[in-house]
C-alpha cells in the first residue's frame, strides 16, 4: 500500500484500462473505466482485445491525422479554385509535406520512390500526433509503449523487405545469404556460413533499433519530467515549488522538440533502410 502511494511515475508511463479526465473532488484527476471484452481464444492462447489507454490514444492520433489532412486539403482546393496561393494552416502543412517528400523520403529511397511516400508521410504524422498527445494534460504517450513502437517497426520492416523483393527480384536472396559473385566456389563455401548469420542479424537490428530508439526517448523524457514534479511532493515546501516548475517547463519545451525529432528520425531511418535494400549493394 505504501509503495502504491509513493509511486508517482509508473502509473503515468504504463498502459491501463482507464482514462484520466479532470474533476475537482479527487485531486483534479478522475478515472474512467474502459470496457472490458471477453478474450478471444486461439488454441491455448487467450487474446485480450479490450481497449486500453494507449489504444485510445492511437485512435485519437489516427483521427487527428485524417482530420488534419482533410482540412488542409479542403483549404488548398478552395484557394486553388479562387485562383489564390495557399495560405495559413494549409500552406504550412503543404510546406512540411513537400519538405519531407523532396528532402527526406525521395533522396533516401532512391529513384522511382514515389510509391513509398504515402506510407512514410503517414508514419511521420501518426508518430508525431501520438508523441504530442503525451504532452496534453490527461493524455498519454502511446509511443512510450514498447508494443506500439515494436508494431510500427515490424510493419516498417515488412515494407522494407517487400521493397527489396520488388526492386531486386531473385537477387533479393543475396540480402539473406552472403554469396559473393566475385569469389571462387571454395571461398564462397567458406565465407557464406560465417557472414550469412551477420546478414540476418543486420536485418533484425533495423526494426529493433527503430522500436527501441522511439520507445526509450519518449519514456525517458516523461520520467525526467515526472521526477522533477515529484520533488514538490517530496520536499513538501511551497518555497521550493518555483524551482521544479521552472525546470519542468524547460523539459516540456524540450519534449515538444523531441516529439517532432523522433517522428522525423523514425521516418528518415525508414527511408534510408528502404533505399539501402533497393540499391542491392550485394
Amino acid at each position: 500500500m505504501i509503495a502504491d502511494e509513493v509511486d508517482f511515475i509508473t502509473p503515468h508511463i504504463t498502459d491501463a484500462h482507464t482514462l484520466d479526465y479532470p474533476c475537482f473532488h479527487t485531486g483534479f484527476v478522475c478515472e474512467y473505466e474502459l470496457p472490458r471484452w471477453a478474450p478471444i481464444h486461439i488454441g491455448r492462447f487467450a487474446l485480450d482485445i479490450s481497449p486500453t489507454r494507449h489504444v485510445v490514444m492511437l485512435w485519437i492520433a489516427a483521427t487527428l491525422c485524417i482530420v488534419t489532412t482533410l482540412i488542409a486539403l479542403r483549404a488548398h482546393n478552395r484557394r486553388t479554385r479562387e485562383g489564390k496561393a495557399p495560405s495559413g494552416f494549409g500552406n504550412g502543412l503543404e510546406a512540411l509535406v513537400l519538405y519531407l517528400r523532396n528532402e527526406v523520403v525521395l533522396p533516401n529511397v532512391g529513384a522511382h520512390g514515389n510509391g513509398y511516400v504515402p506510407y512514410l508521410l503517414t508514419l511521420f504524422f501518426f508518430i508525431l500526433f501520438a508523441n504530442l498527445l503525451g504532452l496534453v494534460p490527461y493524455g498519454a504517450t502511446a509511443t512510450g509503449n514498447i508494443s506500439v513502437t515494436a508494431t510500427l517497426a515490424i510493419v516498417t520492416f515488412i515494407v522494407i523487405e517487400l521493397a527489396g523483393m520488388k526492386a531486386q527480384g531473385k537477387a533479393y536472396i543475396n540480402t539473406i545469404i552472403f554469396w559473393p559473385s566475385d569469389m571462387s566456389l571454395g571461398m564462397k563455401l567458406f565465407i557464406s556460413p560465417i557472414l550469412t548469420p551477420i546478414e540476418l542479424i543486420g536485418k533484425i537490428t533495423k526494426p529493433f533499433a527503430l522500436a527501441i530508439r522511439l520507445f526509450a526517448n519518449m519514456v525517458s523524457g516523461h520520467v525526467v519530467l515526472l521526477a522533477l514534479l515529484s520533488l514538490i511532493f517530496t520536499f513538501g515546501s511551497w518555497f521550493l515549488v518555483p524551482v521544479p516548475l521552472l525546470m519542468a517547463t524547460g523539459i516540456v519545451i524540450l519534449e515538444l522538440f523531441v516529439a517532432f525529432l523522433q517522428a522525423f528520425i523514425f521516418t528518415l531511418l525508414s527511408s534510408v533502410f528502404i533505399g539501402l535494400i533497393r540499391e542491392g549493394a550485394h
